[in-house]
């Protein structure tokens, strides 16, 4: 699960970084937006897994 959560934080960060070269803008927007959307998809998936119903 820890693999997991780090590769969605890492690659959404490095998708946000590339967004911010290829735009060539001044601040860090898309690195910072995606980084902060992949915290979250990583939280839920984690929260998911923890939260399932006991069958």
């Amino acid at each position: 699960m820890a693999l997991q959560m780090g590769a969605v934080i890492g690659l959404s960060a490095w998708g946000g970084k590339k967004l911010d070269l290829y735009f060539q803008n001044s601040s860090p927007v898309f690195t910072i937006v995606l980084s902060l959307l992949g915290i979250a998809a990583a939280l839920y998936l984690a929260l998911k897994d923890f939260i399932k119903p006991k069958s």
